[in-house]
């Protein structure tokens, strides 16, 4: 399990018209888009980067949403390690505008360690992946305009 000191990131972005449906709304898949995007920088950060990247098929997400992001609104992406498990690691997720605390959308994503052979098996965390990981802490906020 983690705790306080697991990695957590803040990535900030806007939505872009391309995010939107036809009222202007942000679109539901635009959620796993930032997503990806936050642990990407969460990665980077934690300099696991590359030892990750290839190996860490998704196999749970789950998300409720509770209210509309518009075009262009600014838009806080809260992303923690949550859990990491002998080969599975749970990131949960939530989604404001800005500097509001009420959330849009909240969730959280599984993934699974795999080898780095054709086909991967489910393989333990590295133990300095591991560690990274559990005692990361907070790695600040990027992104932005």
């Amino acid at each position: 399990m983690a705790d306080e000191s697991a990695a957590r990131i803040t990535l900030i972005r806007r939505i872009d018209w391309i995010d939107t449906d036809a009222a202007g709304v942000y679109h539901w898949t635009t959620v796993f888009r930032l997503v990806e995007a936050a642990e990407a920088a969460l990665h980077e950060r934690l300099g696991i980067r590359s030892l990750m990247f290839g190996r860490t098929p998704r196999v749970h997400v789950e998300t409720s949403f509770q209210r509309e992001l518009r075009f262009y609104d600014a838009v806080e992406v809260r992303f923690r390690v949550s859990a990491v498990g002998r080969t599975s690691l749970t990131y949960a997720f939530t989604l404001h505008r800005e500097a509001e605390e009420e959330e849009a959308a909240e969730g959280r994503l599984v993934v699974v360690h795999v080898t780095d052979q054709p086909g991967g098996t489910p393989a333990p965390w590295p133990q300095d992946v591991r560690v990274r990981l559990l005692e990361g802490g907070d790695q600040g906020r990027v992104g932005g305009d």
